[in-house]
């Protein structure tokens, strides 16, 4: 079996379904080729899924349509004689590539109007698949297979990243954390989309100090969009407390934070790409969720705590968001909460 898969653009998201290749290698006994076509970003996470043969990249940019390089791709793609294609983000444009390949199976769910387009087009039940990781799960299977999510394997196998131990340790001593690797705790301060879904930095701050005094060491990662964060919590810590931690946001590639990842004690993160990753790695997790849903995309490895102090609204009003750019939900959370969460976990 010779499969295309379109992958999310986002990293949780490309996390997340990683159950479905799973599935899809347990399905065909391993008998199965899977090329995937992901976004640059996301790229690195496949050099961790044995599953995956090699990767393609998305030939237009977010919110650009750029037809003439998705059927010139897909063009191209039309000699590997792909048996099936699976899209997994609902957008138009992601379904155009396996049909301008002419793949003759494109599976998927409904979306923005992608009849024709799709030819194996599922109609979703937002109530028999309530995560995710199960609408993603669900598409490795015919249609008249999966109705409901007590339908799928179960348990239902959950993403997992495999990394060596090599990888690890070289990337640990590249950044002097070698020594620190038995009391390295992890804090994942930023977020995809801005400021609202984040813990704010002067919780991850005194939280980052609280750990010192526990006598952990930490370190910070993130992207360079959170480098506004990164300051913010340089600032807050005091200098004579900066020989326990290593502020990492925008200086590592995703393939050194994930080795880091691996390497942590435990992880305090937003809902975030990265948050996934530690699931996906085995690393006890922290969740901290303001509007967006646990209920949807929960930390999927049971050693994981979710703090959520919204009840059945995941949406973001003005009313919530304070003059910093914070969501109440997630002011409330406090630092001794996330602490005492943390350790109950670690113990």
């Amino acid at each position: 079996m010779k499969m295309l898969v379109v992958s999310p653009s986002w990293i949780g998201d490309t996390v997340m379904s990683h159950s479905m290749y799973r599935l899809l290698a347990n399905k065909y006994c391993s008998n199965i080729k899977i090329d995937v076509i992901t976004s640059m970003w996301c790229k690195d996470l496949f050099n961790y899924m044995p599953e995956v043969n090699r990767t393609l990249f998305i030939p237009y940019r977010h919110g650009v349509l750029e037809l003439e390089k998705c059927f010139r791709l897909g063009k191209i793609l039309k000699n590997e004689k792909y048996q099936q294609a699976i899209i997994l983000p609902n957008s138009f444009k992601s379904a155009l590539i396996p049909f301008f390949a002419d793949i003759p199976i494109r599976t998927g769910w409904r979306g923005e109007m992608r009849y024709g387009v799709i030819n194996d087009l599922r109609i979703l039940k937002s109530a028999s698949l309530p995560l995710m990781v199960q609408r993603y799960a669900a598409l490795a299977y015919d249609s008249n297979v999966i109705k409901h999510f007590c339908d799928l394997p179960y348990p239902l196998p959950w993403p997992h990243l495999n990394i060596n131990k090599k990888e690890i340790e070289d990337v640990l001593y590249k950044f002097n954390l070698d020594n620190h690797k038995k009391l390295l705790i992890g804090l994942c301060p930023g977020s995809e989309f801005g400021l609202a879904k984040n813990w704010p930095h002067y919780h991850y701050a005194t939280l980052a100090i609280q750990l010192i005094y526990c006598g952990y060491y930490v370190v910070i990662l993130g992207s360079s969009k959170d480098r506004l964060i990164s300051t913010f919590i340089e600032y807050s810590i005091l200098e004579n407390l900066k020989q326990y931690y290593n502020n990492l946001i925008g200086i590592t590639s995703l393939s050194e934070a994930i080795a880091i990842i691996a390497a942590c004690k435990g992880i305090v993160s937003n809902d975030s790409g990265l948050m996934h990753i530690a699931c996906a790695l085995k690393c006890p997790v922290v969740g901290l969720y303001g509007p967006s849903n646990p209920n949807f995309t929960p930390p999927l490895f049971h050693q994981s705590i979710v703090m959520c102090c919204i009840q059945g609204c995941y949406t973001i009003r003005k009313d919530n968001i304070l003059y910093d750019g914070y969501h109440s939900s997630l002011i409330n959370i406090t630092p001794d909460q996330v602490l005492k969460a943390l350790k109950k976990l670690l113990n």
